[in-house]
Parts: structure tokens; C-alpha cells; sequence
């Protein structure tokens, strides 16, 4: 059963013929189901010998013709190949969009709409409808709405962001999409061959990307009086908005394993690298209740020792509440302990961290590549604080996104407050659990790792909350994205469910994204007065 792609006869469905394709379309139809019978049976029978290079090939195999069909059931001009194609993904629960779900569909179809496709990200999101609805419609304004810069533009700056983390996947989804754009091939050989206004904006990349707070007003400066090559106050907050987008969406993409699509180079598996027990049809399946038992890194089952961590980090909560309704820490005091936590923050990193050159497919779309977070944090230079009493995004950066690119700014607050917000009052098995401490604190880490600092906050609840596993995955996800595994992926929250690990990936980009944003908005208003 070692066949591979060969054996199936395509050409019959380019006859005009519709008898001859329909023949066409039934042996291919055989032959898919044949091999998933022949799979499933090998994984049904736990005492069959068999041959595992066999059995790859054969699951390779069969993923080959599923994409071709895949492909065939988007595009090929016959009405009649393209119908039966979907029917036959759908009859091996291949992305299979149950009718049940309404909500769940509607956002596909709008996502399938907006960008042609529907992407793993969207798969993914999807475990929380709510944000993915939001998020959707904030991408779809930024890339394809009326707007301050031309749409190759656009898709330009979102692969110079993406290529600052080394992240190939949204690189290629974007090099696809800025040539469907009317995009000149030649700019995709390498920054250098871009126009010099956007060369220009590759130092605001890299320093927005991995040290926001060295932003400056005469980077702002530099870019808005550069004679011809000059961009306009409005352009530069579109392209600053999607920059911190695509910044926060390499941070998703890896913190939650995401691979290529079925169709694409390296997307015939539907198991991404960074998760374990999961598998991305099973989103769409309705599989939402399934087991999501995490495993170690040793490839056991830790049910007692995972449960008893969910148990003490309820535990600190309640006392943490009890203590808040007790007494209050003086401002000197909650000052100490920001200034303690931030520097702490600088020094947690994962034992295996180690350098990822980028690939030169990736790396020629943005400068200095050495230029990074690690190179900062580990010369234990000082990051100066940012008081959000000074300058915030409600008061200060929503407005100013709004006036220079209407409509944007409440885009991106709505956006904001979903993630930080969303909760469905569970942690792991426990039911009805208020969740805003936990959830509070993950966000205020974030913001301490930048340097910014909420007056009104505890950062003594940061340390009982977060165990080390579990600021090791925050730190690695927001600031070095490329350098997440799967270890770190498995060993914090090990009874938490995967829905409540995109839960947290959610709020980990959206409070990224917020601190790139204050930083920058923070500088043009400073050139700006």
C-alpha cells in the first residue's frame, strides 16, 4: 500500500467530457478511500506487525492526492469537479466545517472571502469565535479596506515583519499574496531591491520588533523628512499598525506550532511541531471536548502532578484575593516590586536556548540579523519604565491611530479588549472560576518585560501566579517567537486544554502588540509636538 501519487489517473478530468470526468472523479474517490481504509486499520490494529517506512509512505501518499484535491476543489473551472472533490475531502473528514456550528461557519466563510483561503491560524483561532470574529475584521481593514498605502505595500511590510522572527509561514503567505497584488517580483529578491522609502522602514522594524523602548522621536523624524523618499504621518501609522500585527502574529504562529497548509511546502502533516495529542482537523470536526491530556517531555502521562498544580494555583488565588481585601501595598512598595520583576524578567530564559540562523529565503527581506532581544537582555542594560499613567492607549494612542487612520483605532480597542476580557470562568476541570488575576497578571508581565508600568498594580502577584515553565513560555513567545518548542509548549499548564493554551497565546500577542503600539505612538506624538 506503498503507492504514491502516480497511480491515479488526473487527465481524465481535464476532458470536456463531463461522463468521462465523472469516471475520473470515482476511481480517484476509490483509490482515497482505499488508502484511508488501509490507514486506518493499521492504526486500529494494536498488534499487527507492519512496516513503518510503509506506513509513511503511504500517509505521504495519501496527503499528496488530498492536497491535489484540495487544490482541484478551489480552483478548477469545472463546476461538477469542484463538487465532487469537496465531497470526497469531506467524506474523509479532511477540514470538514460542521453545519452544527453556524457561528464557526459563517467565520470561515468570511475568512475564505477575505483572503481566499482559509489559513491554520483561522483553524486554530477559532477555539475562541469571539476574538477570531474581531481579529478577522481588523486584518481585513488593514490589508484590503481603503487606506493610507497601496495594497503590495502593505503585503510587503507584513513579510519584512514576519521575516524579523523567521517565521516562513506568514513570509510565504504573504510573498503569494503581494504578487496576487500586482507586486513587483523583483522586490522579493531581497530588501535591498525594494523602493528606498521602504528600505527606510527597516530600522523601525528591527528596533519595534525586539527593543521598542529605544524608539525615538528622530527615528520618527528620519522617516517623515526623507525628501522623495518621505512618508506621511497617515502611512507610517498604517505601516507601524501592521508591523506590530505581524510581529504579534509570528509570536502566535509559533507559540501555538502552526504548519503550512495541506497545500503547501511542508503542510502534508496535520500535526503542528510545537503541540502534542492534537490535530488540526479536530478543530473543525468538533472535537472541541475531546482529551487534551498534556505529556511531558518524556513522553508520560503526569495526571497527579499536573493536577495538584492546578489545585495550587488555585489555591494562591484565593489567598491573593484574601490579601488584596486585607491590605494594600504602599506606592513605594508596589514601585520596588515593579522595578524587581522587570529586572528578573530579563533573565529568565529557557535552559536550551540556543541561536537560530535564519534561513536566506527569510533573512533577505530585513537587515542586521544579528540585531535581536537576547543581545540586549543578557548585557543586563537597563530598560527604563514607562508609565502607562503617562501616556496610555486608551487616552492617548487610540485616538491619535483614529484621527490618522479612521476607523482603525476602534478596529484594534475592540480587538484589545476581547483578549484581555475573554473568559468562559474555567481553569483546567474546575467550573465558575473568576479568572481576571490570572489573566491580569499575564498581561501586566508582558508589559513589565517592556518596561511598562501600571501604578495601580501588585507586581508581587506576578511571582505567586507564574511558575518559572510557564515565564520561560511567555518570554520565548513574545520576545524570541522562532525559539519556541515543543517542551515549553508541554510543560506549563500540563491539565489545561489546548483551547486554554490558544487562550493564553491569545493574550500574549495582543498585549505585544500593545506595548510595540505605545512605544511608537508614543514618539510620533513626541515629533509631533
Amino acid at each position: 500500500m506503498a503507492e504514491g501519487e502516480n497511480e491515479v489517473r488526473w487527465d481524465g478530468l481535464c476532458s470536456r467530457d463531463s461522463t468521462a470526468r465523472e469516471t475520473a472523479l470515482e476511481n480517484i474517490r476509490q483509490t482515497i478511500l482505499r488508502k484511508t481504509e488501509y490507514l486506518r486499520s493499521v492504526k486500529e490494529t494494536p498488534f499487527r506487525p507492519s512496516d513503518g517506512l510503509s506506513n509513511a509512505v503511504s500517509s505521504d501518499g495519501l496527503n499528496k492526492l488530498l492536497a491535489h484535491l484540495l487544490m482541484l476543489s478551489k480552483r478548477c473551472p469545472f463546476k461538477d469537479v469542484r463538487e465532487k472533490s469537496e465531497f470526497i475531502l469531506k467524506s474523509v473528514q479532511i477540514l470538514q466545517v460542521g453545519s452544527e456550528d453556524a457561528q464557526m461557519h459563517a467565520l470561515f466563510a468570511d475568512s475564505f472571502a477575505a483572503l481566499g483561503r482559509l489559513d491554520n491560524i483561522t483553524l486554530v483561532m477559532v477555539f475562541h469565535p469571539q476574538y477570531l470574529e474581531s481579529f478577522l475584521k481588523t486584518q481585513h481593514y488593514l490589508l484590503q479596506m481603503d487606506g493610507p498605502l497601496p495594497l503590495h505595500y502593505r503585503h510587503y511590510i507584513g513579510i519584512m515583519a514576519a521575516a524579523r522572527h523567521q517565521c516562513s509561514y506568514l513570509v510565504n503567505l504573504h510573498v503569494n499574496d503581494f504578487l496576487h497584488v500586482g507586486g513587483d517580483p523583483k522586490w522579493l529578491n531581497g530588501l535591498e531591491n525594494a523602493p528606498q522609502k521602504l528600505q527606510n522602514l527597516g530600522e523601525l522594524n528591527k528596533v519595534l520588533a525586539h527593543r521598542p523602548w529605544l524608539i525615538t522621536k528622530e527615528h520618527i523624524e528620519g522617516l517623515l523628512k526623507a525628501e522623495e523618499h518621505s512618508w506621511s504621518l497617515a502611512e507610517l501609522v498604517h505601516a507601524v499598525v501592521l508591523l506590530t500585527h505581524y510581529h504579534s502574529l509570528a509570536s502566535f504562529t509559533f507559540g501555538c506550532g502552526i504548519s503550512p497548509e495541506i497545500h503547501c511546502d511542508g503542510g502534508h502533516t496535520f500535526r503542528p511541531p510545537s503541540v502534542s495529542n492534537y490535530c488540526i482537523c479536530d478543530i473543525t470536526n468538533g472535537n472541541h471536548s475531546v482529551d487534551e491530556m498534556q505529556v511531558n517531555s518524556a513522553g508520560n502521562v503526569s495526571v497527579s502532578d499536573s493536577f495538584f498544580e492546578v489545585e495550587a494555583l488555585m489555591e494562591k488565588m484565593r489567598q491573593l484575593q484574601e490579601c488584596r481585601d486585607e491590605e494594600e501595598a504602599s506606592q513605594e512598595e508596589m514601585a520596588s516590586r515593579f522595578e524587581i520583576e522587570k529586572r528578573e524578567s530579563m533573565f529568565v530564559f529557557s535552559s536550551d536556548d540556543e541561536e537560530v540562523t535564519p534561513a536566506r529565503d527569510v533573512s533577505r527581506h530585513f537587515e542586521d540579523t544579528s540585531y535581536g532581544y537576547k543581545d540586549f537582555s543578557r548585557h543586563g542594560m537597563h530598560v527604563p519604565t514607562f508609565r502607562v499613567q503617562d501616556y496610555c492607549w486608551e487616552d492617548h494612542g487610540y485616538s491619535l491611530v483614529n484621527r490618522l487612520y479612521p476607523d482603525v483605532g476602534q478596529l484594534i480597542d475592540e480587538k484589545f479588549h476581547i483578549a484581555y476580557n475573554l473568559t468562559y470562568n474555567t481553569m483546567a476541570m474546575h467550573k465558575d472560576v473568576d479568572t481576571s488575576m490570572l489573566r491580569r497578571a499575564i498581561w501586566n508581565y508582558i508589559h513589565c518585560m517592556f518596561g511598562i508600568r501600571y501604578d495601580d498594580y501588585d507586581y508581587g502577584e506576578i511571582n505567586q501566579l507564574l511558575d518559572r515553565s510557564f515565564k520561560v513560555y511567555i518570554k520565548t513567545v513574545v520576545c524570541t517567537p522562532e525559539k519556541v518548542t515543543q517542551r515549553m509548549y508541554d510543560s506549563f499548564w500540563r491539565q489545561f486544554k489546548h483551547s486554554e493554551k490558544v487562550h493564553v497565546n491569545l493574550l500574549l500577542i495582543e498585549a505585544r502588540m500593545q506595548a510595540e503600539l505605545l512605544y511608537a505612538l508614543r514618539a510620533i506624538t513626541r515629533y509631533m509636538t
